[in-house]
């Protein structure tokens, strides 16, 4: 017999749906910051255009929830605080580093969470290799494919349209942009917002509503809908650092970092591979301005992105394990 929602289930599946919904407000600019920094778009267009295209995103496919709900953390070994305090330790960061322009990682935030607390909970046991080496890979995917997949796209550019008109090639990707933001937006979806779902039907099997691990449709249509509302509010702070400061982006190179950062992340997650939406704009838009030349980035705003990056693995594992371990004594 499945079992009722008590009232501490109902607070973590709260704090999983806050963590979702942070998810959708910290990344949605990851996805709009090209766009808006070429002008193609204004900031309320581009937010609405990245909201609906999350949700479509998300309601695409479960293979990445699956990695996260089943192959990061022992089902059997953890319990709800393991995964309350893993959702603290995500709302706490990211809204840290939204408050001063940082665009963090919230796959790393997420995995490292559960890291941290589910070691407080049961020791090196609780990690589970086999989903790890996914996350690997898509560190390796959202860095140097990142990078290589803008360079290599804006040179394909550079030698197609070379001999064009600059009027009339800015006319044409000024287009072309509207589909790979599309594309981008679509793509956070489907990696990004599946993270927390896998999370969501963990809890609810820890709660005992689930007697395995499943994904109801339910579970994927709220979290998409929380991951929307977050993205309406959406972060003009990170699409200035990311769109502005970091590279000055002409149309055509917003294009070339969207499409090229779209496409790694589509890929990863046909095979339900976790990488960072987050590092993989970053290092696509540093691709693409480093092909131009490399005095054309922003290094010391790319510094500060990467030490953000940097910093989240071991301050989200901290602030999880402490939490972790505080509420195993209380409780």
């Amino acid at each position: 017999m499945p079992g009722e929602l008590t009232p501490g289930l109902i607070a973590v599946l709260l704090l999983v749906l806050a963590a979702e919904f942070v998810n959708g407000w910290t990344d949605a600019p990851n996805a709009i910051a090209t766009v808006v920094s070429t002008r193609v778009l204004s900031p309320r267009k581009a937010v609405v255009l990245a909201t609906l295209l999350n949700i479509a995103g998300t309601l695409s496919g479960t293979a990445v929830a699956a990695t996260i709900g089943t192959g990061i953390v022992e089902a059997s070994v953890i319990n709800l605080p393991t995964i309350a305090a893993a959702m603290v330790a995500i709302v706490s960061w990211s809204t840290v580093a939204a408050r001063y322009g940082l665009p963090t990682s919230e796959s790393h935030a997420l995995v490292s969470g559960l890291a941290g607390a589910g070691l407080a909970t049961a020791g090196p046991k609780v990690l589970l290799w086999a989903g790890w080496q996914k996350i690997l890979i898509g560190l390796f995917f959202s860095t140097i494919l990142g990078f290589l997949g803008g360079g290599f796209i804006v040179v394909l550019v550079y030698r197609l349209f070379r001999h064009w008109h600059p009027g009339s090639v800015r006319k044409l990707f000024s287009k072309l942009q509207l589909f790979s933001a599309a594309f981008m937006a679509f793509g956070h979806g489907s990696n990004d917002g599946q993270k927390f779902i896998g999370t969501f039907a963990l809890a609810l099997v820890l709660g005992g509503i689930l007697p395995t691990f499943s994904i109801p449709f339910e579970v994927i249509l709220l979290c998409a809908v929380i991951m929307g509302l977050g993205t309406s509010i959406g972060g003009w702070r990170i699409i200035r650092m990311m769109g502005m400061r970091m590279v000055k982006l002409e149309v055509y190179q917003g294009f070339a970092a969207e499409t090229g950062a779209a496409a790694v992340i589509q890929f990863a997650s046909i095979f339900g591979i976790p990488l960072s939406t987050t590092h993989t704009i970053n290092t696509s838009i540093m691709g693409v301005g480093a092909m131009k030349r490399l005095s054309a980035v922003n290094w010391g705003v790319s510094r500060q992105i990467i030490l953000a990056w940097i910093l989240t693995f071991p301050i989200c594992g901290i602030i999880s394990w402490l939490i972790a371990t505080i509420a195993l004594r209380i409780f």
